[in-house]
């Protein structure tokens, strides 16, 4: 799921007690690739649904989650998540226990999805509901009914075409915020925990690297204990080798630990948050139909309105 290799994983995972997501930040940490998109670690099936309401001024996306694709494309299914999704409209709701009481045909929906339970035999369950109320929404529904988005905007006159192509750009690059302030302290504390301990573990194997190539040994070949017993095991690495090599990455690893200066770690820390909001908050990331722009210089060449908040849902995410 992470794209890092098998041993390193079974590492991280040991090494933080099974904690999956100790596990991801004890890769990344040590600088290895890890997917950015984990939506289909738990994958389902579904559909999910945004709209507005008439006015413009408050939209919702309703998700109705199913077991497979089959029942999800099925033509009862598909026009109970529509009849949902304008009855909340209608209403407008604002918490999931609220659609799931909604009447719909003098039933509630919680009723309506037990009886499409007992009649199709596999778990359907309203699984999530996002709303947003503002001068201005804007709704978008990607193809096939698998993602959909929100973008509210703080004047009612935004522009419409701005609206739309800001809601694919949530749906497209997922931001976790609409710019730096609104990113959680906990969050930016932890990135730069990871990059602080990236960039010494990078810095502590340049160091590795550069002894070992300087003693005649493929820094590939010793970068780590498994690759050191096999390719010893191959005869690419003689038994002296070996123990130099290990040698060498116990002595110049402890010795750049504690040589790494604070000054540069504080620069480098420095440029990797600035590259986390560029590529996770929606007004700093680059915009998706000209690269040569951000989103916040998109929003702002065409009017005076402002994003103020955005919703994405996604079928696993």
């Amino acid at each position: 799921m992470t794209g890092a290799g098998m041993m390193d994983c079974k590492k991280a995972l040991v090494e933080n007690d099974g904690d999956f997501d100790k596990a991801i930040d004890f890769l990344r940490k040590k600088g290895q690739k890890v997917a950015a998109n984990r939506a289909e670690r738990d994958a389902k099936e579904g559909m999910i649904l945004a709209a507005t309401t008439g006015d413009k001024q408050f939209g919702c996306i309703v998700m109705l989650s199913s077991e497979t694709d089959f029942v999800a494309k099925n033509a009862e299914f598909v026009a109970f998540v529509e009849k949902v999704s304008a009855a909340a409209i209608e209403k407008r709701t604002k918490t999931l226990e609220e659609v799931k009481a909604l009447s719909i045909d003098g039933r509630s929906v919680e009723d309506h999805i037990t009886d499409m339970v007992g009649k199709i035999g596999e778990k359907i369950e309203m699984a999530h509901f996002e709303c947003l109320e503002a001068p201005r929404v804007f709704a978008y529904n990607h193809h096939g009914n698998r993602l959909a988005t929100l973008v509210a905007f703080d004047k009612a006159d935004a522009n419409e075409e701005v609206g739309h192509n800001v809601a694919m750009q949530v749906a497209a690059m997922n931001p976790i915020a609409v710019c730096e302030k609104d990113v959680p302290e906990a969050t930016i504390e932890n990135e730069k925990a990871v990059a602080r301990e990236k960039t010494k573990q990078e810095q502590i194997q340049k160091a590795v690297d550069n002894a070992l190539s300087k003693a005649g040994i493929n820094p590939a070949h010793v970068d780590s204990e498994e690759h050191i017993e096999s390719n010893t095991a191959k005869g690419w690495l003689t038994p002296e080798q070996a123990k130099q090599a290990r040698e060498i990455i116990a002595t110049v690893s402890a010795e750049k630990a504690g040589n790494i200066p604070e000054a540069m770690l504080d620069n480098i820390v420095k440029g990797r948050v600035e590259k986390f909001y560029k590529e996770n908050t929606l007004m700093h990331q680059e915009y998706i139909m000209d690269s040569k722009m951000n989103v916040g210089a998109y929003v702002k060449q065409n009017g005076d309105a402002t994003v103020v908040a955005f919703r994405r849902l996604q079928l696993g995410a």
